[in-house]
């Protein structure tokens, strides 16, 4: 039970950390387009990988802080929802082009930065 609620409340607090970076984002650069969407799920990706490396090699994270890291914080953190309704919102406007580099900046961005922390966290365990 304790495992459990270690994980919400990590949930609740990458959940938090989102809301404040996307709207801060969003205060420093406007909301034509998604910048703090794409950020936090850039940051997210690189810390997933990071985490999960770091995890793998064993002696760093042990099986319960990686999942509170990664179920818990970075499940509340990322958001693939607001990264859909951010597409699906602009495909009904008729703004393709902006859909369209939502997508390509995401998937293409995300992927980057996952390979990203699994090689930091590679170097940091080397």
């Amino acid at each position: 039970m304790t495992h459990f609620l270690l994980v919400c409340l990590a949930g609740a607090a990458g959940t938090g950390a989102r809301f404040a970076l996307a709207t801060g984002v969003a205060a420093l650069v406007g909301a034509r387009f998604p910048y703090g969407t794409i950020l936090v799920n850039l940051l997210g990706s690189f810390a997933i990988g990071a985490v999960m490396q770091l995890a793998a090699a064993g002696e760093v994270l042990n099986p319960a802080t990686r999942t509170i890291l990664t179920t818990g914080f970075l499940g509340g953190f990322t958001t693939y929802s607001a990264f859909n309704h951010d597409t699906v919102a602009y495909l009904q406007q008729d703004l393709w082009g902006r859909a369209f580099a939502n997508v390509a900046i995401t998937l293409i961005g995300c992927l980057a930065a996952g390979f990203a922390g699994v090689a930091a966290a590679r170097r940091f365990t080397a």
